[in-house]
């Protein structure tokens, strides 16, 4: 599974994090490390820990927060995912098809008016 930062990747200025290059069994890998941190723990996420994760010109930091807010950065370099309990809980459905299958779909893991998109796709297209 590889992560990468996408810069301005359409005509309207949006940016993107992307969690690609994926099968089922790693797919399943990540929502578990979401339920044992996030949800079981409460405590944050940094993908750059995961041993499954290839990071290749960006960190994220998925946090538990009070409002559901997406993305931010400051540098471009290492991003913080800010949602809810309840957001990262519907984070986690929004994977369930990919650890039921082996799939070539995409899905963004959250819907909230932000200027980066988390983008999670087997063949890192959209």
């Amino acid at each position: 599974m590889k992560l990468d930062y996408i810069h301005h990747f359409n005509e309207f200025g949006e940016n993107i994090i992307r969690l690609y290059d994926f099968d089922m069994a790693l797919a399943i890998k990540f929502r578990q490390a979401i339920i044992d941190h996030i949800i079981t723990n409460k405590t944050g996420l940094n993908l750059m820990d995961l041993d499954f994760i290839e990071v290749i010109n960006c960190n994220l930091v998925l946090r538990l927060w009070n409002e559901d807010e997406g993305i931010s950065t400051t540098n471009q370099k290492t991003f913080y995912c800010d949602l809810t309990y309840e957001g990262y809980e519907n984070m986690i459905a929004l994977l369930e098809p990919f650890c039921r299958k082996e799939t070539k779909g995409h899905q963004f893991l959250y819907d909230i008016d932000n200027p980066t998109d988390f983008l999670f796709s087997p063949a890192g297209t959209r």
